[in-house]
């Protein structure tokens, strides 16, 4: 039997109050991803009005096909993530070490392919989604620098993932609120002092996430050092390899389908002009801070799920369900209303001088979608339950039910007399019945346990 580690950064998932326990863990993820999502809302703020309504659209416009690569790396955090906790809930610290670096090595190869892929490929993309000729050179040249950065995009994926696994959700907040606020300063800096334009925002972005990915990667390596393991420890392991694809290939896939999905939708948004692309690129940027905000703490509940299994302590899972219920809509409630009532005020931070179309689409966009936060988020509570228990089957099913029906529902409501609202409509379709679906199969699976 390993030795217990320190437990004064590592936090154990397994006791105390689940609610309480939930609380302590998830609050610093979700200030986490509020700054995670900082890197891309500074991107369209400084854009927009700093440079201009042609640069926010070239900048949203980019948006939805890096979310492909993030979707990869997004894959490779929950894969490590899973399978860390487990081991870690179990005391088999050995495993555990080695699952880390098997989980590096595996990701890094990835990681090179997709650059690969991206560099020679990105233009075509572009071109698939019938990027206006306006837009189209900026939108090029934000990519081609997004895929340079992107090793410094999965090593920090993947070392978030295993802070979570060991119950620290504190360090990669740290990280994060330095980094992004930083990203914010260099943003204006490159862009007003240098007038470096859309390559200004892209490069700062760059260089912010590298400083964090290097910090969290020594950070994580000190940690392993300290946690107390047995004989040697292997650097790669076939058997965690497949436990790792397990769980990583189908987040990867769904992920990566949703930005496919994201990808149709834009090119959707697109045929209606720049002012309908530029509105859109707001409000979803906004949207997107609260989705994936809701997703990061279903992670957390993942992570607590996963311990929970690893020590043998499933009907722990069950109260976390609840208690995860409970957060997300408390969290909701503002979220909400927020949205809803002074959406015109956030959009604003985008829109320098927006034209009546921009401002109109991205406060309708937001109106619609706003009040089904209460349903989607308790979808991605049961999401993240069902990772946790490596249930990849069931989360797949839920999942692309909810994205097929956005997608064919965008494409066919477009086309009536509702125009581009139509395509927001089709969001609380999908997500009512993604979720619908989502708590069906936990109860399922959590059945008599």
């Amino acid at each position: 039997m390993n030795k217990s580690p320190e437990k004064t950064q590592n936090r154990d998932l397994t006791v105390g109050n689940p609610e309480k326990v939930l609380w302590h863990f998830c609050l610093p993820l979700f200030g986490s991803i509020f700054f995670q999502q900082l890197y891309n809302i500074a991107d369209s703020f400084v854009a927009g009005k700093f440079i201009g309504e042609n640069a926010l659209a070239a900048v949203g416009n980019s948006y939805e096909i890096t979310l492909i690569f993030i979707a990869f790396a997004f894959g490779c955090n929950m894969g490590c993530s899973v399978i860390v906790s487990q081991l870690f809930g179990a005391q088999d610290y050995k495993n555990m070490k080695t699952a880390v670096s098997t989980a590096w090595i595996t990701s890094a190869l990835l990681c090179v392919l997709l650059m690969v892929f991206g560099l020679l490929g990105c233009g075509s993309l572009l071109d698939l989604i019938h990027t206006p000729d306006e837009v189209l050179a900026d939108s090029r040249l934000y990519l081609n620098i997004y895929i340079c950065g992107l090793p410094f995009i999965f090593f920090y994926n993947i070392s978030t993932g295993i802070f979570s696994a060991l119950g620290d959700s504190k360090t990669p907040f740290k990280f994060l609120a330095v980094s992004s606020v930083v990203n914010i300063a260099v943003d204006i800096f490159f862009v007003t002092c240098f007038d470096m334009g859309v390559a200004g925002v892209a490069w700062a972005t760059f260089l912010c996430q590298g400083v964090s990915c290097v910090l969290a990667v020594l950070v994580v390596v000190r940690r392993m050092r300290k946690i107390p393991s047995v004989g040697k420890t292997p650097l790669f392991s076939m058997r965690l390899l497949k436990r790792f694809t397990i769980v990583a290939v189908p987040s990867m896939l769904q992920q990566s389908f949703i930005s496919v999905g994201n990808i149709i939708i834009q090119s959707v948004v697109n045929s209606f002009g720049t002012g309908v692309m530029a509105g859109y690129s707001a409000g979803v940027k906004l949207n997107n801070l609260v989705i994936t905000s809701f997703t990061t703490l279903g992670n957390g509940i993942s992570n607590y799920t996963a311990q929970n299994i690893g020590a043998g302590k499933q009907t722990r899972v069950k109260d976390g369900f609840r208690a995860g219920v409970k957060m997300v809509w408390l969290i909701s409630l503002p979220l909400v209303l927020l949205y809803f009532v002074f959406g015109n005020c956030l959009l604003n931070l985008f829109l320098d001088e927006p034209t009546a179309a921009a401002l109109q689409t991205g406060i309708v966009y937001l109106r619609i979608l706003s009040p089904f936060y209460f349903i989607v988020s308790v979808k991605l509570v049961a999401d993240g339950i069902l990772k946790g228990s490596s249930m990849m089957r069931q989360f797949m099913i839920s999942t692309f039910t909810d994205l097929i029906l956005r997608v064919s529902l965008s494409l066919l409501l477009s086309r009536t007399s509702l125009g581009a609202t139509g395509i927001w409509c089709a969001w609380p379709v999908g997500w009512t019945i993604g979720t619908l679906l989502s708590v069906r199969l936990y109860h399922a699976g959590y059945a008599g346990k």
